[in-house]
């Protein structure tokens, strides 16, 4: 797991200080990048995997990418905030190698990585909190562009507190069962991003993994709690949202691009998984206030 590890790449598109108030209020927030906010002032609540999280003064938070969240201010309260992207290798997502806490008591040297990291990033913050000023291609296009302007120190520097600070929700401690386990569906999960653009059949996992279709079913459907064929369509939408939300592709183009020949289909299944179309997603996040 060190050596995947070695591959991690996070790209920062916003960083800032926020007083919020009762404004702060959104629901079904459906991001491709993950959110991570140090709580100094108040209180408010972020729900997401099933659980509330109560914010609290002294406490760090995490909001995975591809997480549908909310989230609630009552009355007011104050946040150091960071967004980014991250990558293992060839568009691999950390979330499916590692566990997570959501919730770590936050210490001194935090507030200081996040003073520093705001210093060297200046300008990064968000104008408007609302997910419809900041989810979009206008917003996400931008940050790239004033990462490659930042000198080669100040760019190292901001790949350091940002490893640094997403490492306090590491939680991969695991049985040596587990490890074996991990390190079988690594291979199958490397194997299905790198095909996700080609078809992908349950039939060519088990025979890549050398296993029969049905001990190969079963097991992946243990581990993921799905079965192998609703994965590969929930990395598909997933790879569509952050190519909607980060180019000028047309929609044709990013079905075939992740392995849609039929666009229609790709049109169903979009909304089957994130309950609108792919067009009215589109149009939602080319709203810029």
């Amino acid at each position: 797991m060190v050596n995947q590890f070695q591959s991690l790449k996070l790209s920062l598109i916003n960083a800032g200080y926020s007083n919020l108030d009762k404004n702060w209020n959104f629901d079904n927030v459906l991001s491709p990048f993950t959110r991570l906010f140090l709580i100094t002032k108040g209180n408010a609540s972020v729900y997401h995997n099933s659980q509330k999280f109560n914010l609290k003064p002294g406490f760090l938070y995490l909001v995975p990418s591809f997480t549908y969240s909310s989230y609630k201010c009552n009355l007011y309260h104050e946040q150091f905030y960071a967004s980014f992207f991250e990558e293992l290798g060839k568009g691999l997502s950390i979330y499916n190698f590692t566990n997570f806490q959501y919730e770590v008591k936050a210490s001194e040297l935090d507030t200081i990585l996040f003073e520093r990291l705001l210093d060297i990033n200046q300008n990064r913050m968000l104008l408007n909190n609302a997910p419809e000023h900041y989810d979009n291609y206008k917003t996400l296009a931008e940050f790239e562009q004033k990462n490659q302007e930042l000198s080669a120190s100040a760019f190292t520097e901001t790949q350091g507190i940002l490893k640094i600070l997403f490492s306090r929700f590491s939680n991969d401690e695991t049985s040596s069962k587990n490890k074996t386990s991990k390190s079988f569906f690594n291979a199958v999960l490397y194997y299905i991003v790198e095909h996700l653009n080609a078809p992908i059949t349950v039939k060519d996992l088990a025979a890549f993994s050398h296993l029969s279709v049905d001990h190969f079913s079963r097991k992946f459907t243990k581990h993921f709690g799905m079965r192998p064929s609703k994965y590969i369509q929930s990395k598909r939408i997933e790879r569509s949202i952050l190519l909607i939300t980060t180019t000028h592709y047309p929609l044709k183009k990013i079905a075939t691009l992740i392995g849609f020949e039929d666009y229609n289909y790709f049109t169903r299944v979009f909304k089957q998984q994130i309950g609108v179309t792919p067009s009215a997603y589109k149009k939602g996040r080319q709203l810029i206030g």
